[in-house]
């Protein structure tokens, strides 16, 4: 366990404290844990259970975050521990994220269970193995943030780059805290719905789209991926208020658009028609947006980056097989010397 300063007792309610970590804010009693079922009151101080205990460790093509602006064609080390701030329905990784509330014996577990990636050894590994950047992944970060912190200033320090795939559920303390490090973010904007956001996942819409604006304030870089799911959140109307949101911050923004397969509790819902998928990419194009994205499926040429500006083909990917156009060096085309946005090197 690691103790915490993302946290603030409570004058009026002896040993209860509060969780600063993320959007939830949880008051937490003594023995008990946060709606993430990771961050413990230990007698008026809070500790992080899963500190140096990833629940997955694997070395992913950067395109599977997805991050299609970001250093394209490398390898990430990414890694992710058990617990969610969230509690979406449809999550494809609930055996990790809803794991502290599908076993009552999980803060015994996890108590018990030694450090076996602690920062030291992430960032060794990725120097000596030569990938230049970590990604904080597979659950939400944000409630591991002590273990992420940590690891982001280790790998800053190190030359490597830091990256969060993210709910957007961040506090205003940690993403003040974290913003120096972290160099990408991939948001999962699920819906434009407060209705879907509390029923579905347990969360708050204004919340997200709010810490979408910061983080790009803070000049991280941001992509940000929607999951459509038929009859959630599939609508004409809504698709378009995301692409409109998205567009009023930064045409530049990436938008991947994601294709959902049944899964968790919504294992009964269909799999996103191809049609659907072709309006939504239509829908982003029309609001003005330079990048979306078709994922989650082999479509033709959707996920292709071109210029924005005279249409080449700078970036082929088929799936995660990646082929980089000599039209596209330094960041720019070279047909048309047209910046294109993004992370390079």
């Amino acid at each position: 366990m690691a103790k915490s300063n993302w946290y603030k007792k409570l004058e009026k309610a002896r040993n209860t404290i509060q969780c600063l970590a993320c959007s939830n804010y949880c008051q937490i009693k003594n023995n008990q844990t946060g709606i993430c079922g990771i961050r413990k009151n230990e007698n008026g101080k809070l500790k992080l259970l899963t500190y140096g205990k990833p629940a997955a460790v694997n070395l992913d093509p950067i395109e599977k975050k997805p991050l299609f602006h970001f250093l394209p064609d490398s390898q990430i080390f990414s890694f992710g521990t058990a617990g969610c701030n969230f509690r979406c329905a449809f999550c494809q990784n609930w055996d990790i994220s809803q794991l502290p509330k599908l076993n009552k014996e999980f803060v015994k577990m996890i108590e018990k269970t030694k450090e076996t990636w602690p920062p030291e050894k992430i960032v060794e590994y990725c120097l000596e193995n030569k990938i230049p950047s970590i990604g904080y992944t597979y659950n939400e970060p944000t409630i591991f943030i002590e273990y992420a912190y940590d690891t982001m200033i280790l790998a800053k320090k190190a030359g490597l780059k830091n990256v969060f795939v993210s709910n957007g559920y961040q506090s205003k303390e940690t993403i003040n805290a974290i913003a120096p490090y972290l160099d990408a973010i991939n948001i999962d904007l699920k819906s434009f719905s407060e209705k879907f956001y509390q029923k579905i996942c347990g969360g708050r819409l204004e919340v997200v789209l709010e810490n979408i604006k910061l983080f790009h304030q803070k000049n991280v870089w941001v992509e940000l991926t929607t999951l459509i799911i038929p009859q959630e959140n599939d609508s004409e109307e809504e698709l378009n208020q995301i692409a409109q949101f998205i567009a009023q911050i930064d045409k530049n923004i990436p938008w991947h658009i994601s294709r959902f397969f049944p899964a968790y509790q919504m294992n009964h819902y269909p799999t996103t028609p191809i049609k659907t998928l072709e309006t939504a990419y239509q829908i982003g194009k029309k609001a003005g947006l330079n990048f979306v994205y078709v994922g989650n499926v082999l479509t033709d040429n959707l996920e292709n980056t071109h210029c924005p500006k005279c249409q080449t083909l700078l970036i082929k990917r088929e799936g995660y097989n990646i082929e980089i156009a000599e039209s596209f060096k330094d960041g720019r085309c070279q047909k048309c010397q047209t910046p294109i946005v993004g992370i390079w090197k």
